[in-house]
């Protein structure tokens, strides 16, 4: 398998520059023939098993829509908070699944109100705390709500946490525990287990430059993958042993199909930003997947030869703070930002490379870091098929919605 990363050429910008042509800039754009290219290519990486969409890496109803329509290999969608979940329900979405606990009594409410007219939604929990609160606002509102126990899904290696401090739930005593308090409220009911091993999904293991470090991620991810892959089967087995159903059992992510699928307690994957293919999915050994979405902006100075200066752009990703979250010039090929300057807000430096000159007005596009994260800076996405914009849809803050 080819695992280098994709590299664009000349023909890829005019390509774009011709269907942004008289395209108020900023804007931001869905490739729709790569985005159909890179579902495939999840699909087939996903064997016998559908998969979730997560919608965190999407933020567009439009688009959330069309990925649905076009693949019945997409079930259901893995939200990121309870509020979102409740409204893309009164969307006419149905079995939507919440990946992050909450205790907000306004988006608890919304969520009740949309299991009271038929829609299927599921909270996580990871504690008896959550459960309280949990319990004492569906009693008030008359429902049952259903919820799924989040699995810690990180390994501890000696001076080493080898993924996120998520769940405290991180094992099968601990997950029966929690079922069994769940079991203890008429007003809760058990319906699946998540367990998302972001170490494996979410970090690249093929970075060119980085031989050693790849080794050992590589490494890190082989020990981790055994130890996880097992504690979320035997975890799932002893709650169906002692009597518990699980509606389904949610795993993996973009990066971690092909480990998380081995596991056979697994029902369902979940994936979102393989679709986008953001830059911080360009190097795994897995997969290759091409870049779907971008942004364009426009040129508003040349402060000297060599150099352009565009509006906007500081459209910076969330994690630890580092030059892999900031957004980097794509096209044309051989752009870069500048050290001492990075991606600002009303403005982004860019250095050209020689032979490419841009004037006044023109485009340069952008790859965000991260997939839907991109989203919360524009109202619109425009869709490119063929190389000319075919439609627009909104984004979740085209519609007047922020979650967080």
């Amino acid at each position: 398998m080819n695992t280098a990363s994709p590299q664009p050429d000349d023909s890829d910008y005019a390509h774009y520059r011709r269907a942004l042509a008289g395209v108020h800039l900023p804007a931001a754009f869905v490739d729709l023939d790569r985005l159909r290219a890179n579902l495939a290519t999840l699909v087939q990486r996903a064997g016998p098993l559908p998969i979730r969409l997560v919608t965190k890496s999407i933020r567009s109803v439009g688009i959330t829509r069309r990925l649905l329509a076009a693949e019945p290999r997409l079930q259901g969608l893995l939200c990121y908070a309870a509020d979102e979940a409740a409204w893309l329900a009164s969307e006419g979405f149905d079995d939507l699944v919440v990946a992050y606990p909450t205790t907000e009594p306004q988006a608890l409410r919304a969520v009740a109100a949309q299991l009271r007219a038929g829609r299927r939604i599921t909270l996580m929990v990871d504690s008896a705390a959550q459960l309280d609160a949990l319990a004492a606002l569906a009693q008030a509102e008359g429902v049952v709500l259903p919820v799924a126990i989040d699995l810690d899904m990180s390994s501890d290696f000696p001076g080493l946490r080898f993924g996120v401090y998520r769940s405290p739930v991180d094992g099968p005593a601990a997950a029966l525990a929690l079922a069994g308090e769940i079991a203890r409220r008429p007003a809760l009911r058990l319906d699946g287990l998540m367990g998302y091993e972001s170490q494996i999904a979410g970090l690249m293991d093929r970075v060119p430059g980085q031989a050693l470090k790849n080794a050992v991620i590589a490494l890190l991810k082989w020990r981790s993958v055994r130890e996880v892959n097992a504690r979320r089967r035997d975890t799932v087995a002893a709650l169906r042993a002692a009597g518990h159903h699980l509606r389904f059992v949610n795993g993996g992510g973009t990066g971690s199909f092909e480990s998380t699928r081995a596991d056979p307690s697994v029902t369902e994957l979940a994936a979102g930003s393989g679709l986008y293919a953001p830059t911080l999915f360009d190097h795994y050994a897995a997969f290759r997947a091409r870049p779907a979405a971008g942004f364009a902006l426009p040129v508003t100075r040349v402060p000297r030869p060599g150099i352009v200066t565009c509006a906007g752009g500081g459209y910076v990703a969330s994690g630890p703070a580092g030059a892999d979250r900031l957004p980097q010039p794509w096209l044309p090929p051989g752009c870069s930002l500048i050290g001492t300057e990075g991606a600002g807000e009303v403005q982004t430096p860019v250095r050209l490379p020689l032979g490419v000159a841009l004037g006044l007005g023109d485009a340069l596009l952008f790859r965000h870091a991260k997939a839907g994260e991109v989203c919360e800076r524009f109202n619109e996405l425009l869709l490119i098929e063929g190389g000319r914009v075919v439609d627009i849809v909104t984004t979740y803050r085209g519609d007047g919605k922020s979650f967080f």
